[in-house]
Formats: structure tokens, sequence, C-alpha cells
């Protein structure tokens, strides 16, 4: 400390203002902590890079494209929109709408809470302290009894294709795209590739993805992608996989496929390799935690480093997914507290906004295989769905795993219209230990897309309504007393 110096005591402080630092913050306030939350940006950084510049963004776009392609598509049934025209200006300035009232309502949560945010870059100088340099170029001082790390996670970036703002961008960027490219690349086929490849795509983009592994989404079961796979093609994208990005020079992006060389035509090229977490400037040494190579913290169940000392979201293990995150952070704070808690959720539901969209939750059968039980697959098409139809998105299943014998839910994997919606009652499902019967015999809303997660259930029951049911063997009931 330099001397004269007076650092500000803190009771809990926590490091990052996204998802999972904002609900660590608030968190903190319930349980009579006083909270000071450290982020790079103040009160404009509330949010994280889910709030600002990811998630909803993302989100927004892509529900944008999908409006246009599907007016289009209606012409057939007598709609008539005229000549698509897109003003991705008027996008931005619609987008920041939804992110200020979003962010500006975390915000009132917060300062309602009594939890103080302070803008600077901070970096921990002992286990009890840190230093915050201010936008004004000040150190401020800072002592804290507990404090939770939740810093996110950034772009990954490869050496040779590095953002410049024009014509190389990150996903971050791309989403502040002031107009629509004619021809993009996209270097990885990941969910964040996949879904904004769809979106410029659907808006009138010649759309290249340009993949290392052999297939997209290789983070998925195969079973699943299909579909997304020959929707891409539907759209006129080109797919080039087992295939590594080279340099972008001019308007041409050079690419390795295979044995061949091939120059694809892109005006703007889309890095989107992964994210890397925020923790190789906090100082963390100071705190005696020491990251992993892949730049994780390793927490314990009660997702405590050290006593006093907890992180959360994407710089922990797992997922990099904000819903993780604000699940992750009232346990962290509770274990700060003093509680004897555990972060163990059953399932932690993941989400593709692709098209069809693609949402996944609990085991696959070859995951539940793996961990030594016996998997019924039981899978559902969306074609003979009445409201998959009158949403002109049939395509797609419903994929059900449970367990022989028991006939407990084991997973739940959706491609169509509404997955992201639909996986929910798979995740309650899963988490409350419930059986197909279960699902077979709860009343489901008619017409809808989740009539095909009871579908599912009934055809896993041995008992199909609306499909064949194979011989099955028998479920016993579980005693529920």
């Amino acid at each position: 400390m330099v001397v004269g110096e007076i650092a500000e005591a803190v009771d809990l402080l926590v490091v990052g203002g996204g998802p999972a630092g904002y609900a660590a913050a608030l968190r903190g306030a319930q349980r009579g902590r006083d909270v000071l939350v450290i982020d790079r940006d103040g009160e404009d950084g509330v949010g994280g890079v889910c709030l600002r510049a990811g998630c909803i963004p993302s989100k927004a776009l892509i529900e944008m494209a999908d409006v246009a392609e599907r007016a289009a598509g209606y012409a057939t049934a007598g709609l008539s929109v005229g000549e698509r025209s897109v003003d991705l200006g008027a996008f931005q300035a619609h987008k920041a709408r939804i992110v200020g009232e979003l962010t500006g309502g975390v915000r009132s949560l917060l300062a309602a809470a009594g939890v103080r945010v302070l803008a600077g870059d901070l970096r921990f100088t002992r286990p009890d302290q840190a230093v915050v340099r201010t936008p004004a170029g000040r150190a401020a001082f800072v002592e804290f009894r507990d404090v939770v790390i939740a810093t996110g996670s950034r772009p990954a970036v490869l050496p040779h294709l590095v953002p410049d703002g024009v014509h190389v961008l990150d996903s971050t960027g791309a989403l502040d795209l002031p107009e629509l490219p004619a021809t993009v690349a996209v270097v990885g086929a990941g969910y964040i590739g996949v879904e904004l490849g769809t979106a410029l795509a659907k808006l009138g983009s010649s759309v290249t993805l340009v993949e290392m592994a052999e297939r997209i989404l290789p983070e998925i079961d195969v079973a699943l992608t299909r579909p997304v796979a020959r929707r891409l093609d539907e759209l006129g994208v080109t797919v080039l996989t087992g295939a590594r990005a080279g340099e972008h020079r001019g308007t041409i992006l050079h690419v390795r496929s295979g044995d061949r060389d091939v120059e694809v035509k892109a005006d703007v090229v889309i890095v989107a390799v992964g994210r890397r977490p925020n923790t190789d400037e906090l100082g963390l040494d100071r705190l005696g935690v020491t990251p992993g190579d892949d730049g994780l913290l390793h927490v314990a169940p009660d997702r405590t480093l050290r006593p006093h000392v907890a992180a959360v979201g994407d710089v922990t293990p797992g997922p990099a997914l904000a819903h993780k995150g604000y699940a992750e952070a009232p346990v962290a704070v509770d274990a700060l507290c003093g509680d004897r808690v555990t972060f163990q959720p059953a399932a932690i539901p993941a989400v593709v906004f692709a098209d069809p969209e693609i949402a996944t939750v609990g085991l696959s059968a070859a995951a539940a295989r793996a961990e030594g039980l016996d998997p019924v697959v039981t899978t559902i098409p969306m074609a003979g769905n009445g409201r998959a139809l009158t949403l002109r998105a049939p395509r797609g299943t419903v994929q059900l795993v449970s367990e022989a014998g028991t006939g407990l839910v084991l997973g739940l994997h959706v491609v169509g219209p509404h997955a992201s919606e639909l996986v929910a009652e798979g995740t309650v499902a899963i988490e409350m230990g419930a059986t197909v019967e279960d699902l077979a015999d709860t009343v489901h809303v008619h017409p809808t897309v989740g009539e095909q997660v009871q579908e599912a259930a009934r055809a896993a029951a041995g008992r199909g309504l609306h499909s064949a049911s194979p011989a099955r063997r028998p479920h016993h009931h579980l005693n529920k007393e």
C-alpha cells in the first residue's frame, strides 16, 4: 500500500458485474452483507457480456432474421410482405433499447438492495486486499472480509486472425455490424458460429462456416445436429469441416480443407472459436490461488477456493452459461456466510439457437451407458405435431432417455421449434426424479410443440397415442412415499 493511502473496508467484495456477479451481490445483500461490486465498466458494465454484448443481442438478431425468413416463406400461404430489406443501423438502435431496459432493471435491483458499484480494473495485492485502478487513473484500495470472483470470459483469439473491428470480428463485433456484409466467413461451427452464421444467411449474406472438427456442433450428439446441417444447406450456407482457417487478405479467407487450399470469399470474417476465462490479470497468486492451464479456477463443491474466497460463472469448470452462473452465485455466498452448502444440480440444460433449435439436458444414451445404466431411447419426430406444422417448422425430433426397469427420466434432447422452452420440462423431471409414466400422465396443452414430450413419454411407457409403441421392458413404479 502507498504510504498514507487508506483502504476502504468491504464486507463482501464481488469482482465482476455479469450474471454470476450481480446474482452474488444480490444474494449477499439478502444475507445482510455490505456489498461492493467492482466492474471494469462500473454501472455501465452491469449485466456483463451476456446482457450487453452476447446472449441478449444475439437472440435479438436471431429473432429478426427468423421473422424475416419465415415471413418470406409464407408467400405460398397467401402472405405478401414485399421485398426484403435489412437495415442493421436501425437494428442496432432496437438492440440498444432492449439492452438498456434489461441492464437498467439490474442496476435498479442493485440500488434497491444497497449494493454499491465501482468502476475500475482490480488486482489483488494480498489475501485480504485489492487495488482498483479507476477510469480517472486513481488507485483505490479495498480491504475485504470475503470475495467472490465472477470476472467472466472473453472471446478466444487466433493469432493470425486478430479482430480489427472492420474486416475481422469476434462474436461481440459481429453483433455490432452497421451494415449487412455480402459475404461472411465464420471460423468455428460451435454454437456461437452456427447461431451467427444462420442469422446472417437468413438476412441475405452469403455465409461459409469453417470448422476444424469433422462436423458442425462437435460437442453435441450427431443425431441432434443432422436437422441443423440439412437446414444450413437449405439456407445456402457452405460448410467446410476438417478445415483450418488461414490468413484473411483483401476479401479472401485462405482455408486448408483436407488436402486442398480453398479461397473463401469473405468481406467479413467472424472468429467464433470459443471463450477464455478472465483470470490472467487479477493477481490471483496474492490470494494463494492458481488457475489451471485452461485459466479456470477449480472450486470446491461449495464454490470456494480457500477460506473467504469463492468463484462462480465462466471462470469455473463446466459449461460457460449464464444460467449456471446464476445458480452458482447463491451457493458461493451462502458458503462464505458459513452455511454448509453444495452446488450439485442433477442436470444443467444447454441450448443452441440454431434452426431448428437444439436443447439438451441430462444424459445421452452413450453417457448413461458409461455410468453403468441401462438406457431406453424413445424418439418422436416433430413432423406429426400440429403446432409445428402451423409454424411451418416440422423439422427435428424429441428424444427421451429413460432407465430400463425404473422408467426414470435420464435425459431430454429436443430439436425443433421452441426447443429452448421445452427443455425446462426435462430439467424439472430429472431434478424431481420423475418417470416416463409421470410425464405421460401429465396433461399437456393442445396444440403445442410440448405435446411431443408427452408423446415420447407415452411411447416410452408402451402406450403411445399418436406414435407406434414398440414393446418395452416393463417400468416399475418407484415408491414415492
